[in-house]
């Protein structure tokens, strides 16, 4: 059954943000880039982007003890590199605008781990898969869907 609130995205804006991520993705681990586009969408409960981006890390190799892992991240010591940790909790700060602001230390700890292009990246891919969420979210895109 549809939701009455399906919608679809206008081409123009499908184009556009198809376009963004995937400038957005470029310099970046592909792994990471699986995990933070999983991260945001758990705090966003994006159900659609969740299924397809776990399938999609499965496919790219990803373990599943770190997809099972990934909401508690900051406790699952070992799991994850430092970096990831360091995308992680800027992925929560960008996501979660609780405070208004991204903090300081958030900040420069993702930058010890990423240049300022990569760093412009990450924020980048961060922004766009909120957006993603929002849409799919607003609109009720059951998963389950993608492959």
């Amino acid at each position: 059954m549809s939701s009455p609130r399906q919608g679809k995205l206008p081409a123009e804006v499908y184009q556009a943000m198809y376009a963004a991520t995937g400038a957005a993705k470029k310099g970046l681990d592909p792994a990471l880039v699986e995990l933070i586009l999983i991260r945001a969408s758990q705090l966003n409960h994006c159900a659609y982007c969740i299924d397809m981006h776990i399938k999609d890390a499965l496919a790219g190799g990803e373990r599943e003890e770190r997809i099972h892992l990934l909401a508690a991240w900051e406790e699952a010591t070992g799991i994850y590199t430092e970096a990831e940790r360091a995308a992680l909790a800027l992925t929560e700060a960008v996501t979660v605008l609780t405070d208004g602001f991204v903090p300081d230390e958030v900040y420069a700890r993702a930058a010890e781990h990423f240049d300022p292009t990569q760093l412009s990246h990450l924020v980048s891919l961060i922004g766009v898969i909120n957006f993603w969420n929002r849409f799919n979210v607003a609109f009720r895109t059951p998963p389950g869907h993608q492959r």
